[in-house]
């Protein structure tokens, strides 16, 4: 090659580079520039309230949305109906657990602001704390304190190498502190508090391993204009008491249900849709029942659990079938399950 044509060669490629770099920077501006104006409009067009405790009094609320603006996929803990959950770190000592609720019917109005005041103003050692919201025309955040061992459903089924069995004292423990916290929304709160998705993946578990009842209060929440006797469609399949499926209304009975079924799956370590009560044409509830009417419960429990007090667990097993009795009447309420098991 000539020495002419190399050096237009080196100079046509010297300037190609450089455009290429302008070009790209300027793409990554333009990036940078859309997510500062989407965090400016979200926080000139939307209302932060954190509620005073020791852990969020000193933050800023601004420093709060830009921190949770730049939330990415990576910082996802787990998804559900009611929206997605984020890991939120905002330093060494303070992280959250941001839930962004899908739009749905969720209104930004009085309605809903009133209910998370509310939600705010529980506090229990067997509940999530909320301690704080975001509300604004593009979405709406919750922001929980974080559960640092993850759900009762992750600990039960999860598919994780490092995964240890819970020996049946912890179990027992969470079995405890899930009905407490429950017991305590439906007879402490005032109005009484129908959660209408207890489920074993909304039973949190702190650094102590013990139990915390979450997402209480969201079903409500969803839905524009509904009391706490709803006629909207809620829950999970496996956990909802049968009475549901004909009147359609969440009540506290409808509750215990769920909780009897959560019990079920303690004892057992099988999830209420197992594949194999699917390829048996029965399920979790009806498994269980048979089993203990010929008094051979041991022959349910969890094949992990290779040491248990057997006359507790048939305890435990008592208390599920007073939750799960076919007949509301009938069933017992969170205070007397509470009290069985304490």
């Amino acid at each position: 090659m000539k020495r002419p044509t190399m050096v237009l060669y080196i100079t046509i490629c010297c300037v190609a580079f450089v455009i290429s770099k302008i070009v790209i920077s300027c793409l990554l501006y333009k990036k940078w520039a859309r997510k500062r104006r989407i965090i400016e409009n979200s926080l000139s067009g939307g209302k932060m309230v954190m509620f005073r405790s020791t852990t969020t009094q000193s933050l800023c609320a601004k420093f709060l949305m830009r921190k949770t603006m730049k939330l990415s996929n990576k910082d996802i803990l787990g998804s559900g109906g009611y929206g997605t959950v984020y890991r939120l770190m905002i330093n060494d000592t303070t992280t959250f657990a941001v839930k962004k609720l899908n739009k749905g019917n969720c209104e930004r109005d009085r309605g809903f602001e009133r209910e998370l005041n509310a939600m705010g103003d529980i506090k229990h050692r067997n509940i999530v704390p909320l301690h704080g919201y975001y509300i604004a025309p593009q979405f709406n955040l919750l922001i929980y304190e974080l559960m640092p061992n993850g759900s009762l459903d992750t600990l039960l089924h999860g598919k994780s190498s490092k995964q240890e069995t819970l020996d049946w004292a912890t179990r027992y423990k969470i079995a405890v502190g899930a009905a407490r916290g429950l017991s305590y929304l439906h007879h402490d709160c005032i109005p009484r508090i129908i959660h209408r998705d207890i489920k074993s993946s909304n039973i949190l578990l702190d650094q102590n391993m013990e139990a915390r009842v979450s997402d209480f209060g969201l079903a409500t929440l969803m839905e524009a204009n509904q009391s706490h006797v709803s006629t909207v469609v809620a829950g999970t399949f496996g956990y909802l008491a049968p009475e549901y499926f004909d009147t359609g209304k969440a009540t506290t009975k409808g509750d215990v249900y769920s909780f009897g079924v959560v019990l079920l799956e303690l004892l057992t370590g099988k999830r209420p849709t197992d594949e194999s009560f699917i390829e048996n044409g029965t399920k979790l509830v009806t498994w269980v029942k048979e089993i203990v009417e010929g008094t051979r419960e041991e022959h349910a429990i969890d094949d992990a659990l290779e040491c248990f007090p057997l006359e507790e667990v048939k305890k435990v097993f008592n208390v599920a079938e007073k939750c799960l009795e076919s007949d509301p009447s009938k069933r017992a309420t969170m205070a007397e399950v509470l009290k069985m098991l304490e």
